[in-house]
């Protein structure tokens, strides 16, 4: 078998790619730093009977995405897990900042789910990283990355239900974790005090609940209840929840 991981140089993917490799399958991992795409591929091979290609791309930039497929070939397995966010009003971050988000959350994404789909033979897995975000509504001082991930999360389910009436054998599952103990606060400008989840551990999570073939993955169980506490308040009440929490990363 053959994965495809975005986002692999640091954090969750990074822990999907030793996840996947010590079940003895090839990895294709993408990211922007290639020092690190490099490290990571000598440190696996090093360490597992496995091949490794590393592919320093940006997502925002649709050429290095659209390119992927003819480099890669057929994956088995395609993970969509780059992405970032923003921490601020929405009329104070800059415009550049935010088509950059959706160019790599959403249209990155997009264009992988349905390039690989179109080469993939009739059995594989797609897992795409959204984030609890996904479920809460309103994310005030959020606003764009709360909205595409829940564009990831809606897009996944929509294509795995279209999937499951085909004879193709392939699932699309949802990542929907809470806070991670990752680089995504630094990216985001946010000074964050909450418990936050071992990336290795939602990373193992993830990849078991992905060949369960499990349409949407919530990792932890406070962040469970958050999801069901979404679905049960107001979504007023819930925007107001979200803005107070999220001024406390300010």
């Amino acid at each position: 078998m053959k994965a495809l991981i975005t986002g692999a140089s640091s954090g969750i993917g990074k822990e999907m790619a030793y996840c996947l490799a010590k079940k003895g399958i090839d990895l294709c991992l993408v990211a922007r730093r290639y020092d690190r795409l490099l490290s990571i591929k000598e440190d696996i091979e090093k360490t597992y009977n496995v091949n490794v290609s590393i592919f320093q791309k940006d997502l925002s930039v649709a050429t290095d995405v659209i390119s992927l497929p003819s480099l890669t070939g057929k994956v088995d397995i395609l993970i969509n897990n780059a992405g970032f966010g923003k921490l601020g009003n929405f009329t104070e971050i800059s415009l550049e900042d935010e088509l950059n988000l959706i160019d790599v959350n959403v249209k990155a994404l997009h264009i992988l789910t349905k390039l690989y789909l179109e080469i993939m033979d009739d059995k594989g897995y797609i897992l795409n990283v959204a984030s609890i975000a996904a479920l809460l509504g309103a994310g005030p001082l959020l606003a764009s990355y709360y909205a595409s991930k829940a564009y990831v999360l809606c897009l996944s389910q929509s294509i795995d239900e279209e999937l499951k009436s085909s004879k193709r054998n392939i699932s699309v599952s949802t990542l929907c974790p809470g806070p991670v103990d990752t680089e995504f606060n630094d990216v985001a400008g946010a000074k964050f005090n909450l418990s936050s989840l071992d990336a290795k551990k939602v990373a193992d999570y993830a990849i078991k609940k992905m060949f369960k073939r499990k349409r949407v993955i919530i990792p932890g169980f406070t962040i469970k209840l958050s999801a069901i506490a979404a679905k049960l308040l107001p979504s007023s009440l819930m925007a107001k929840i979200t803005h107070k929490m999220q001024k406390k990363k300010m």
